[in-house]
Formats: C-alpha cells, structure tokens, sequence
C-alpha cells in the first residue's frame, strides 16, 4: 500500500463544513488505494480563539516575559486541538484514526525554541498505527527535543512537518491542502487573471516560496528537493488536480513547460528597507570590511547585496531597521536607509541564458512610471527593489507584459 502525506491549513479544519470537506479527501485516498498519514494545523486564522496568532497575542497581553520555551509549549496547543477535532471527525465516519502530538510521531528537534530544525523522525511510532489500519492525525508546526521539551518549527512550519514525514516514511507524494487550486502566476488577489501552474520544478517554486509567494514553506521544498519527494498544492474547497512539484529532467523539461512562456510566475515581498553605506572620503572608524559579518552575529538578514569600490547597497527587514541604524551611528558610518520598500521577483528557469530579459523589465516599469531602486538576479530570478506604493502596479505590469 503507497502512503500518502495529506497536511491541511487553517481554514481547511475551521469550520464543521470545511472539515467535512476534508474528510472526504481523506476517505477518497483510501478508496483509491491509498494509506493517509494526516498533518494538520492549527484551527482557523489570527483572532480565531485557537490560532496561533492569537495564542501568541494572548500570551503577550500577560504583560509578562514568556521564555521561548515556554512559548512553545502554549502554541504547540492549536494543532493539538486540531488533532483530535479531526481524529474524531474520522472516527465519525467509519474511519479509525488517533491524534500524535509531534513527540508522539517521532519528531525529534533541536532546542531552537520557534524555529527549530528536525533531527530525524523515529517512525516506528506512526508506523505502529498504520500496521493497524489507523490513520494518524498528526500535528504540524511542532516537535519535541531529547529532553522531551515541545518545540515549533516556524511559522507555516505544518508544511515543514508535512514534508519531513514524507521523507521519512518514504511516502508516494505529500498533498498540501490549501483554499486555492494550486500555485498561481500571481497572487490572485492583485491579478484576477493569475492562472494555476500546473507542474513546477523544485527550484522555481523555492524561489517563488523564498520571495513572498504564500503556497508552500521554503524549509518544506528543499527537504522534497532532496528525496526527489512530489508535492501537490490542492484545494480542500474543489476537486482541481493542483499544481505538482517535482524535478523536471533535461530530456522533458520542454515537455512539462510547454505551456508556459518565458517566466513561471511573480512573487513579492512588502517591508524591506533599503540601506546604502558610503565609502568615498572615508567614514570615521568603519573600514567596512566586517561590517557585513557583524550583521549576521546581530541575526539580521540581508538581501539584494551590490557592493562596489566606494559603497555597499543592500536590503533588510523593515523590522530590523533600528538596529542596523544603531550599528552604523556606532560605527560612524556616512549611510542612508529608504524604507516602505518592496522587492517584486520574476521567477522562472527559462530565463537561463537569455539576453534582455532585465532590460525588457526596466523598460516596462519604467514606461509606467515605476522606479526602481536595485536590481539583481540569478539564473532562474530577476528581482527589482521599488517603493511599497508601487509593488502592486509593478506585480501587474510585468504579469502582462510576460503574458503570464
């Protein structure tokens, strides 16, 4: 019998109906000659009473310090509670099913309290239900250390768990069910003619993931990428086929991108801020040359980077303005931050060696009166830093000029 990852989101187990939606994909799975092994995250959205936004608001409003630990542990309850909401729901229609915490799935983490890493996944403890013909209902988002601390894995970390049992349980292809059909070309809320993709490569959608585009965890790609595990975004919601992630092969990477133009899709990213560190004339104490290290003792991530003989030009988190202006000051740097900066991405492995495609973006932002204020680009992505304002005309813009 091939097994079968099925994770759904917060809006798929929020309500009894979207529930019931849910149970019928996995009692489908079944019928179909599928084993489903169930991850699932926590109920509903921020402001629902189980989310974990809300959790985490809850906690805050204490007033009082919680320790990182500790956090965990409280927001470890959502997916619990979605756990045996669902178990039950399946045991309501004739299919046997049990709720596992991630301890009680074998899922071994380190210590890094709100975003820590699985170590391996001891899966005698799921398997031992499956043997018995029971589906496991497994919470995402969470794990447990040796010392049998429960841990988180981030922020849309459900997609990590989901992923991390499919690679250790040796599954066919892990389902991701979302209120979407599939990855778009655009985010459908800017772009009402954004189309679903229908098959992906790994590194695309990394990069779409990386840049802003909500369908799937990054983390969650690249642990697929490296078993060559298949993923499929579906909607609990209908019954489209989705979008599939895999690796194309040289020999039908035409095949599988033959309906597609040069780019695969456009993703964004909103709260960057732009920092520009001059050099010319000297700058006090600050040579530069470990300035960039010290930002990464600081936890500070750094993106779009040109550096040049007289300057370094870069981009962090809007959040993380203050102290990367802290540092500077201390350093007596000569240096200016814009914020309220976006970064758009075209994202897409057709691009590969083909002339003109960052100068045929310049010319059509700039037609449009969208200034750019960086650029970069890899094989398989363009970026462009604008103004916040912006993004969403500049997000449009580029999705019909590229046809997508």
């Amino acid at each position: 019998m091939k097994l079968i990852i099925q994770k759904f989101g917060g809006t798929s187990v929020a309500t009894d109906e979207n529930r019931n939606l849910a149970v019928e994909k996995i009692i489908n799975a079944k019928e179909q000659g599928f084993f489903p092994v169930v991850v699932v995250s926590a109920i509903g959205r921020k402001g629902e009473p189980y989310a974990t936004d809300t959790l985490i608001q809850y906690a805050n409003r204490m007033g009082k310090k919680v320790s990182p630990r500790d956090m965990d542990l409280l927001i470890s309850c959502g997916e619990t509670i979605s756990a045996v909401i669902m178990a039950s729901e399946l045991n309501a229609r004739g299919v046997d099913a049990v709720a596992l915490t991630g301890e009680q799935a074998g899922i071994i983490t380190d210590n890094n309290y709100g975003d820590a890493s699985v170590l391996r996944v001891e899966t005698n403890k799921v398997y031992r239900h499956i043997e018995r013909d029971r589906v496991p209902v497994i919470t995402g988002f969470q794990g447990v250390t040796e010392y049998g601390d429960v841990t988180t894995l981030g922020r849309g970390g459900s997609d990590i768990t989901a992923a991390v049992l499919g690679q250790a349980l040796n599954a066919h292809q892990v389902e991701i069910y979302t209120d979407v059909d599939g990855v778009m070309t655009a985010d459908p809320r800017i772009i009402n003619s954004a189309k679903v993709i229908r098959s992906v490569d790994y590194e695309e959608i990394f990069q779409m993931a990386d840049s802003g585009a909500k369908v799937i965890h990054p983390r969650a790609v690249e642990i697929a990428m490296k078993s060559d595990l298949p993923i499929v975004i579906k909607n609990t919601f209908s019954d489209s086929p989705g979008t599939i992630i895999t690796r194309f092969k040289k020999d039908d990477e035409t095949l599988a991108m033959g309906d597609r133009g040069l780019l695969t899709g456009i993703a964004y990213l909103h709260n960057r801020a732009q920092v520009v560190i001059d050099y010319t004339g000297g700058n006090g104490e600050d040579s530069g040359d470990d300035i960039l290290d010290k930002l990464a003792e600081m936890g500070i991530s750094i993106d779009l980077i040109n550096i040049f003989t007289d300057k370094k030009v870069f981009t962090v988190d809007g959040e993380d303005c203050e102290r990367v202006a802290r540092l500077l000051e201390e350093r007596k740097a000569k240096f200016s931050i814009k914020k309220d900066c976006s970064k758009v991405t075209v994202i897409g492995n057709r691009i590969r060696g083909v002339p003109g495609v960052m100068a045929r973006i310049l010319r059509a932002l700039n037609r449009n009166n969208i200034k750019v204020y960086q650029t970069a680009d890899s094989h398989a992505t363009i970026s462009v830093l604008v103004k916040t304002e912006d993004a969403k005309n500049a997000v449009i813009v580029l999705h019909d000029e590229f046809k997508l």
